[in-house]
């Protein structure tokens, strides 16, 4: 199976996805797409072939809504990358390894502001990646952060909201079926949209980029002024789920319809 395009190949790719980002006439793709950003010189060399998605951010932590459909935003990405020929490895022996570096370094994350002490955070995943390598093969970490950021549906008739390479309609939660005529649709709305960071096995980073998943606010139909409202349910569309993920990754894989519908 294949595991990543050869170098020649992804330069391709590359250039053309760039080709096709400065067209100016009658875009056929989606104009919000995710700038990814590839080290073509590290890939070539990394020989990536088995992976562990770490349980913790990247970044800033999640928001807790996000935090907690991670899990299970995760086992979409594992099943992504095994399709893909990568062997994913389970999360438990990163998990034991970094609360062993935690207690010995410290918590990096300031649990009151969420900010990261990113001294203590290299150190951890130094520790975590020195005691990986020992036990077993493992070729570099995929990090999977859930981001909300933030967005507009637009005006006219279909009122879509574009954002990290993906189109979405707005969504009703409440007793109603509309919205009034004068709602502003132009206010400012939560989505999400899943960032992935690869590093190879020395720490040094291949790969970033990011897809949009859908919107984690919604219309309150029960307000009679039009306003959002958190969704009591998220991320719970597979295929936008798959969509997002397919964005984020490309093209360290491959996406078939880079880089998404643009409507």
């Amino acid at each position: 199976m294949r595991l990543f395009a050869p170098l020649g190949r992804l330069l391709t790719i590359v250039t053309f996805s760039l080709g096709l980002l400065a067209c100016t006439s009658a875009p056929t793709y989606n104009p919000s797409v995710f700038p990814f950003d590839i080290n073509a010189d590290v890939l070539a060399n990394a020989n990536i072939k088995t992976v562990v998605i770490p349980h913790i951010n990247l970044g800033a932590p999640s928001r807790s809504y996000l935090e907690k459909e991670a899990p299970r935003i995760d086992g979409h990405i594992t099943q992504y990358l095994k399709e893909n020929g990568y062997k994913v490895l389970p999360q438990r022996e990163f998990k034991q390894h970094w609360n062993t570096a935690v207690r010995a370094y410290g918590n990096p994350v300031d649990t009151s502001t969420g900010k990261i002490n990113m001294k203590t955070f290299a150190q951890i995943i130094t520790s975590v990646r020195d005691q990986m390598r020992k036990s077993g093969k493992l070729d570099g970490f995929v990090f999977t952060d859930l981001l909300e950021v933030q967005s507009s549906f637009s005006g006219g008739l279909k009122h879509l909201a574009r954002w990290d390479g993906v189109t979405r309609k707005p969504s009703l939660q409440g007793p109603g079926t509309g919205v009034t005529a004068g709602f502003d649709w132009y206010q400012q709305v939560s989505v999400a949209s899943l960032q992935v960071n690869i590093y190879d096995i020395e720490l040094q980073r291949v790969f970033t980029s990011r897809g949009g998943m859908d919107a984690t606010d919604a219309i309150d139909t029960r307000s009679s002024s039009g306003r959002f409202v958190r969704r009591r349910n998220i991320l719970e569309n597979k295929e936008y789920i798959r969509e997002g993920i397919e964005l984020a990754f490309h093209p360290f894989i491959t996406m078939e319809r880079w880089p998404g519908k643009p409507d």
